[in-house]
């Protein structure tokens, strides 16, 4: 998969963590599509990072803040293989007819 997504210090880069969190937001989102709809698109993502993240994994868990006929919003905690929590992950999801 190419280059290794570490800093020099040896961290997870922020980026790489925060990709989980939005794939996994996404996800949820389309998983809690209401009646009608097709998909939706970002119109907002916010990341808050927690923790470094050294070694091991990173796992994803998204559940739905809110789920109207126009708006999803979306929450994604990561834990790290010690199962801290590391980043949260706020989307604002429009959803597309």
């Amino acid at each position: 998969m190419g280059r290794h997504p570490l800093h020099a210090a040896g961290v997870l880069h922020g980026g790489a963590l925060a990709e989980p969190g939005r794939r996994g937001g996404e996800g949820c989102a389309f998983l809690n599509l209401p009646e009608g709809a097709t998909a939706t698109t970002t119109i907002e993502s916010k990341t808050n990072f927690l923790r470094a993240v050294r070694q091991g994994h990173v796992d994803a868990v998204a559940r739905p803040l809110h789920v109207g006929r126009r708006v999803l919003v979306i929450e994604t905690d990561l834990f790290d293989a010690e199962d801290r929590r590391v980043a949260k992950v706020v989307q604002s999801q429009a959803v597309l007819q």
